[in-house]
């Protein structure tokens, strides 16, 4: 199994680097914060223009996939910048179209995914077996809700909820609405979707962590006490390198799963992912100190993400579950 990423995925991942900190999203994450979208619309744009949304829809319906691991690449950076809005839903809504198209029901598909390949449609998806609110349903342009065997498009939402991260807006979906599909297909494609849906959220989560670490890293290397920066301190040294090991070690199972694309490989990397991203959220705040809980320091728009992606899409304890029981149909092949 090949690890390392092939020259094409390298350069793909540079071009998003450098678009994305020309972007300057930290002002972009606020306004989106402020309820001020137009900043996050644009940079969607030119998301799309790069072919981020394309990676999960095929060539049928004017995407270039399914492209998991480029996929992973694209969330990497998403999280390294803190790139506001429902990117893993709309990456989980286009897959779930695709799957229905695949499936028999294409009238979903032909009506909607090329808008979310194009860039045009910013979609939010709910599955009430995962959790009964859609993130940023108020800016969606498209808010679909999975509900058992039945895919509906919601006609509206409800009041925002307050969440840890001010970036991230859930609200529960209206009743009701459009039904688009209805039978086994959707419980079949909505699996598939929420596959997806697992590896963008730890790729995302990988991508804040390593932003928290390397943020981290700079201040410890310019703050002093006693006439000398923290970071020559073995304390802080341990907490460091403790991060750094916590996410080299998500890094290939995020990237493996990619690659195997099986269940069981997805929630083993986004259980580590969440993890290690979260842990490197406490290293960041422990070693700011006060200044770590500012909200005026770009570094809470890190800090505030960890705990949410952690939990988006299957906690640790749900994501622990599918790794046993992938184990247990394995030997019991």
């Amino acid at each position: 199994m090949r690890f390392l990423p092939t020259d094409e995925q390298r350069d793909f991942a540079r071009s998003l680097d450098a678009m994305l900190s020309a972007a300057g999203t930290p002002a972009v994450a606020r306004a989106w914060a402020a309820g001020e979208p137009g900043p996050g619309r644009a940079l969607w744009a030119r998301l799309a223009d790069a072919g981020v949304f394309a990676l999960a829809a095929p060539e049928a319906y004017e995407g270039v996939g399914p492209l998991p691991v480029e996929l992973a690449h694209a969330m990497v950076e998403s999280g390294r910048h803190a790139v506001p809005g429902p990117l893993v839903e709309t990456v989980a809504a286009t897959a779930l179209l695709a799957e229905l198209a695949g499936r028999g029901e294409e009238g979903p598909a032909k009506r909607l995914l090329p808008g979310l390949v194009g860039g045009g449609t910013v979609a939010s998806l709910a599955m009430t077996e995962v959790s009964p609110y859609a993130l940023d349903a108020d800016t969606a342009d498209l808010l679909l809700v999975v509900d058992g065997e039945e895919l509906r498009l919601a006609p509206g939402h409800g009041e925002l909820l307050v969440s840890a991260d001010p970036v991230r807006r859930p609200a529960r979906p209206a009743p009701g609405g459009e039904l688009l599909a209805a039978g086994p297909a959707v419980a079949s494609a909505a699996a598939t979707a929420r596959r997806w849906a697992l590896l963008a959220t730890a790729a995302q989560a990988l991508g804040v962590g390593l932003a928290l670490l390397d943020r981290t890293v700079e201040y410890a290397k310019q703050r002093t006490q006693f006439g000398v920066p923290i970071g020559s301190f073995q304390a802080v040294k341990h907490r460091l390198a403790d991060a750094l090991i916590g996410l080299e070690f998500a890094r290939p199972l995020v990237f493996g799963a990619a690659l195997t694309f099986e269940s069981g490989d997805l929630a083993a990397a986004k259980a580590a992912a969440g993890e290690a991203a979260y842990a490197a959220a406490g290293t960041a705040l422990r070693t700011h100190g006060a200044v770590g809980y500012t909200e005026e320091l770009d570094l809470s728009l890190w800090l505030r993400k960890a705990r949410p992606l952690r939990d988006a899409w299957g906690g640790p304890a749900w994501c622990r579950g599918e790794v046993i029981a992938a184990a247990a149909a394995a030997a019991g092949r």
